[in-house]
């Protein structure tokens, strides 16, 4: 038996792991014969307690959890960081059965790309082409490498049920528009975001921070806050954006884009319209590139 090192809580065996796609769709047959329900919770690794409370839900829903384990160069542009994205396997293999994941698939490129591979998935229009999509930051092409790999880890693994973060909220509208339009029969759960103690939002990428821009880059979810109680408040998205550049100045932190937008369509709002609203903010703090967001709900009758 080992010890669940984020909860202390005792778990009595290691997940297993699978590196090739015959390999995985053996393993799961026995679970599949016998109508298990079978959860997906994919992940680029470096595992922090955001991808461990997927993991953690997954578990709860479902009788077979499977975690990918897969840094997806197809979602990285050439100035990218794939080269330096942090990765530490021994230890994600260890979270990740602690958190009672049954098998971890972590198959190297060529497994899922191998040579000659020239099929993409694509979601078009106003999905993809704003906010992180927009062609002057990670543009279009980056979230077509993340429907591709997703589709393609859909087709291996075959799940009734897939867990997303928050976090990243446009990935996950961009995801459930793909399993709509192409009927894939998985239901796709997105979690809410982890935060630190003081409110910095779980990402692999806070690695990169040094001390004092760790301390800066809490002005992002200052700033969200301030945002949504503005807003609300003043029954303003306006004031609610205002107040939000008045926390980010504050921290000298210049966003990429700091917009509110219908948090299904990600359709451009200006007022609060009665449906839930997504305040999307991404800047560079030192070494990082970091997201964050809060959805604004519509407020009862």
């Amino acid at each position: 038996m080992t010890l669940n090192s984020l909860t202390g809580d005792t778990v009595n065996s290691a997940a297993r792991v699978v590196r090739g796609i015959d390999e995985l769709r053996a393993a799961l047959a026995p679970a599949r014969r016998e109508g298990q329900t079978i959860g997906l919770v994919p992940t680029m690794g470096f595992l922090h307690e955001g991808h461990v409370s997927l993991l953690r839900a997954a578990r709860a829903d479902c009788d077979l959890v499977v975690m990918s384990l897969f840094v997806n160069p197809t979602q990285f542009g050439p100035n990218e960081d794939l080269d330096r994205y942090p990765r530490d396997e021994e230890r994600d293999l260890r979270l990740a059965s602690e958190a009672g994941t049954d098998i971890i698939f972590a198959p190297d490129v060529a497994e899922l790309y191998p040579d000659g591979a020239a099929t993409a998935v694509e979601v078009t229009g106003g999905l993809t082409s704003v906010l992180d999509g927009d062609p002057e930051r990670r543009g279009p092409a980056h979230f077509r490498g993340v429907t591709t790999i997703v589709a393609k880890l859909f087709n291996i693994v075959g799940p009734d049920v897939a867990y997303f973060g928050q976090k990243d909220a446009q990935q996950a509208a961009v995801i459930k528009r793909m399993v709509r339009d192409l009927d894939f029969p998985v239901r796709v759960e997105v979690m809410p975001i982890v935060r630190e103690e003081d409110g910095l939002a779980m990402s692999s990428r806070n690695v990169y921070l040094e001390p004092a821009d760790r301390i800066r880059a809490v002005a992002l979810s200052r700033a969200l806050a301030a945002a949504e109680q503005q807003a609300l408040a003043l029954d303003s998205l306006q004031a609610g954006l205002d107040a939000a550049r008045i926390e980010l100045a504050a921290a000298a932190i210049e966003p990429e884009y700091l917009e509110a937008r219908d948090a299904e369509t990600l359709e451009p709002v200006e007022g609060l319209t009665g449906r839930p609203i997504l305040i999307a903010v991404a800047a560079r703090v030192g070494g990082a590139r970091l997201i964050d967001n809060v959805v604004i709900e519509p407020l009862g009758d």
